[in-house]
């Protein structure tokens, strides 16, 4: 290793144990991964300023993981997962080296684990299911209605303000990031009023679906656009000047 990377390694490097599990999800009894290079299955390390392969192998009895760097004679280790977890010692830093910053089958299947990334990651996620409970609790009938259309489809007609709030709460607890920009998007409120329009006869929608219509005088309202879905158009024709008046409308006739 070049004396910069070295230097490097020793500034950042920590002296802990260190605990690896396999990448796949799978805990088999054991498994084993290469720990010494041959020439049908090469175990080699690029150093980019050296701009060299260097041979990697684990012995035992040697400090480091590079062969170039182990002196006299080695004694060959191997590298076995036990119910898919590698637990390593503060005490043997070649092999932990060797696993946490050179081995070729590092991230692809197995990784270190990092307890403090992943208590970062959890705590995140935890944030974020309370945020999403927290407005879901607040959050009215009819925009309760508006959110759960999306996942549910036409069965949230049906549903009582009760069961509305209690599967709007199981939403926002099992996927809190989708509903939050579900809740923070005024569209899906706006599609709600047309799809419920329509619902109660005072809109319709043309067999094509591409034209929009008074339910009373079958005078047009609006043309979907091609390839668009024609609630979606609905609402974004609710935000022109034109629209506007025709939403305060349906919202009158809805009450």
């Amino acid at each position: 290793m070049s004396t910069t990377q070295k230097t490097q390694v020793k500034e950042t490097w920590e002296i802990k144990d260190r605990t690896y599990i396999l990448s796949t999800g799978y805990t088999p009894l054991t498994h084993t991964i290469q720990s010494k290079h041959s020439a049908r299955y090469p175990f080699l390390w690029f150093d980019e300023e050296a701009k060299e392969q260097r041979e990697l192998r684990y012995a035992t009895n040697q400090n480091s993981p590079f062969k170039d760097e182990q002196k006299g004679e080695s004694t060959m280790g191997h590298i076995v997962f036990d119910n898919g977890v590698l637990f390593v010692p503060k005490e043997k830093q070649n092999l932990q080296k060797l696993l946490s910053l050179y081995h070729p089958a590092r991230i692809k299947s197995y990784h270190e684990v990092d307890n403090v990334a992943e208590a970062i990651d959890e705590l995140e996620d935890l944030e974020l299911e309370i945020n999403a409970l927290n407005m879901a609790m607040n959050i009215e009938v009819d925009q309760a209605e508006a959110i759960l259309r999306v996942e549910l489809g036409s069965k949230v007609t049906s549903m009582t303000s009760k069961e509305l709030k209690r599967d709007l709460l199981l939403f926002a607890r099992d996927n809190p990031g989708l509903f939050l920009e579900l809740a923070n998007d005024e569209n899906v409120q706006l599609r709600n009023v047309a799809i419920r329009a329509a619902e109660a006869g005072i809109i319709k929608l043309s067999q094509d679906q591409r034209t929009f219509t008074w339910g009373t005088n079958d005078k047009k309202l609006m043309t979907v656009p091609f390839d668009e879905n024609p609630y979606s158009a609905m609402a974004a024709f609710f935000k022109t000047d034109e629209g506007v008046e025709i939403f305060k409308s349906i919202e009158k006739k809805l009450k």
